[in-house]
C-alpha cells in the first residue's frame, strides 16, 4: 500500500512539472527558467551533465583498527568504511566524517576507477564530525565547493556515497530544512535532506543539482529497529565545514572562540512563563564573570533572537556561529529583554580562559565565584564548582574569605588580585557561620 502510494506520487508530481515546464526536444537545455535540463540525443530529461563531473571525486573510505585480541598476521583488521570526497585534487584532500576515522590505525581509499590508496590523517574534529585525509594520487578529480548559505529549502539535492556494500550510489530528494540542530553534537547547524541516506554514506557529499558541493552527510533519523532511510538525514553545510577543514589543513586542529554564556533553547513552555508569543530563540541562564557576554550586557532571562545577521531557532544556532568564529572576530545580537529589542556586540574571546576572571558583579578562580560580601569586608562564595581543588579543600557557597596567605581582602576584586599573583598552595580564612576557619587551597 505505501509503496503504490509512493509510485502514484511520483508519477503526478512528474506529469506536474512536465505539464508546467515544456521543453523542446531539438536542444539540450541547461537548468534553468526555460524547464529541466532534457538531453535530445536520448530525448531524457536528465541532471546528469551537471553530475558527472563530481562523481568521480567521491570515494570510499575504509578505516582500519587495532585488534582487540590476538592476530597471527599482526595486521590491523577492518573496523568501518563511510565515504568521502575530494575537494583539492592538486594536493590530495579528501573530507569525510569525524566518526568514519575514530579510532583508526590505518585509512584506506577507494576510486571509482578502481585504483586503492593508502591515507593519512591529516585532522579531525568530533564537535563538527568532520576530518581530513590526504591522499599521494595523480589524476583526481575534485567537487567544486558553493557557499550553504545561499540554500533555499525546496532546492534539488543529491546524495552520493557507498551505502550499505554497495559501489557508488547517487541518491535524489530536495532540501528540506536548513539550521537544524539537538541532534547531540557540540556544533550543529546542519542541512536536512530527504535523499536517501545510509549506513556507508556517512562523509559522502551533499551536491546541489549543479553538481557543487552543499554539505558532507553525516547522519539521519530513523524510526525503524533496523536504522534505514526515512528520509530524514543531515548535513555539516560547506559554511563549517570549510572552516574546520582550512584549520585542520594550516595545523591539524581546531581552536575555538568562546563568548562565555550558559544558554538554553526558547521552548513553548518557558515562553508563556516569560509571557512571550515567539518560540524561537535563545535563552541566556547565565553569563561568566569577565567574559564578552557579561561586558556586552547580556543578563539571565535575555532571549538571543539574530546573530551576526542570522535568525537564532535555537541555543544551537548561537553555539554553531560562536564555534566558527575566530577569537577577536565581534558578532552582532539582537536579544529580548522584558519583551524589549536590544542590540549588543560579542567579541569572541580565545578559549583558554585567563586563570582568574574579574566581571562586574563576579569573579572567578581555582573553581571559585564570588561577589561583594556586602558586609564591608572580604568576598562572599557563592558558587564552588563541583570537582574543583577548592571542592576538595572544603570551601563551600556561603563561606567569607576574609584572608589570604594571612593578608586581608576587602573585597572580590582584592580577593582576585592576590589569588592571581599567588600560583601556588595557599591559606585562605574564611568566615563560616559565625566562626573563623583557615583552608589550605592547593596549588
Amino acid at each position: 500500500m505505501t509503496r503504490h502510494t509512493l509510485l502514484a506520487s511520483t508519477g503526478a508530481a512528474l506529469v506536474l512539472i512536465l505539464s508546467a515546464a515544456p521543453v523542446a526536444a531539438a536542444s539540450v537545455q541547461t537548468p534553468g527558467v526555460q524547464g529541466l535540463p532534457y538531453d535530445a540525443r536520448r530525448g531524457v530529461f536528465t541532471f546528469a551533465a551537471g553530475l558527472d563531473a563530481s562523481l568521480p571525486a567521491v570515494v570510499q573510505v575504509t578505516t582500519l583498527g587495532q585488534s582487540r585480541g590476538p592476530r597471527s598476521d599482526g595486521d590491523p583488521k577492518p573496523s568501518q568504511g563511510g565515504s568521502g570526497v575530494i575537494i583539492d585534487a592538486a594536493n590530495g584532500i579528501i573530507v569525510t566524517n569525524h566518526h568514519v576515522i575514530e579510532n583508526g590505525q590505518k585509512f584506506t581509499v577507494d576510486m571509482i576507477d578502481g585504483r586503492l590508496f593508502d591515507a593519512t590523517l591529516i585532522g579531525a574534529d568530533k564537535a563538527t564530525d568532520i576530518a581530513v585525509l590526504k591522499i599521494e594520487a595523480s589524476g583526481l578529480s575534485q567537487v567544486q565547493t558553493v557557499d550553504s548559505d545561499t540554500l533555499r529549502t525546496g532546492d534539488l539535492a543529491f546524495a552520493v556515497g557507498y551505502p550499505l556494500g554497495l559501489d557508488q550510489t547517487l541518491t535524489m530528494g530536495v532540501i528540506s530544512g536548513l539550521n537544524r540542530s539537538g541532534m547531540g553534537d557540540a556544533i550543529e547547524d546542519y542541512i536536512q535532506t530527504d535523499a536517501a541516506v545510509n549506513s556507508g554514506n556517512s562523509g559522502g557529499p551533499l551536491l546541489d543539482s549543479r553538481g557543487r558541493l552543499i554539505g558532507i552527510n553525516t547522519s539521519i533519523l530513523s524510526g525503524g529497529m533496523g536504522g534505514g532511510n526515512d528520509g530524514i538525514a543531515f548535513a555539516v553545510p560547506t559554511r563549517i565545514m570549510m572552516f574546520v577543514v582550512d584549520q585542520l589543513r594550516a595545523t591539524g586542529e581546531v581552536k575555538r572562540g568562546q563568548i562565555g554564556v550558559a544558554l538554553g533553547s526558547l521552548t513553548a513552555e518557558r515562553a508563556r512563563e516569560m509571557g512571550l508569543n515567539l518560540v524561537r530563540g535563545a535563552v541566556v541562564y547565565d553569563a561568566a564573570p569577565g567574559s564578552s557576554a557579561e561586558q556586552a550586557g547580556l543578563r539571565p532571562g535575555d532571549v538571543i533572537t539574530r546573530i551576526q545577521n542570522r535568525p537564532v531557532a535555537n541555543a544551537g544556532s548561537v553555539q554553531a556561529t560562536v564555534g566558527i568564529a575566530r577569537p577577536g572576530a565581534t558578532l552582532p545580537v539582537v536579544y529580548l529583554r522584558d519583551g524589549r529589542e536590544a542590540t549588543a556586540s560579542l567579541t569572541v574571546q580565545s578559549a583558554d580562559l585567563a586563570a582568574v576572571r574579574v566581571g562586574r558583579s563576579a569573579a572567578m578562580a581555582r573553581g571559585l565565584t564570588f561577589r561583594n560580601s556586602g558586609e564591608g569586608a572580604g568576598a562572599q562564595v557563592t558558587v564552588v564548582e563541583g570537582g574543583s581543588v577548592a571542592a576538595t579543600a572544603g570551601v563551600q557557597a556561603g563561606d567569607v574569605v576574609v584572608e589570604v596567605g594571612g593578608a586581608r581582602v576587602a573585597d572580590m576584586a582584592a580577593l582576585a588580585a592576590a589569588l592571581r599573583t599567588t600560583n601556588g598552595a595557599v591559606d585562605l580564612t574564611v568566615m563560616r557561620d559565625g566562626e573563623r576557619t583557615t583552608i589550605s587551597l592547593p596549588g
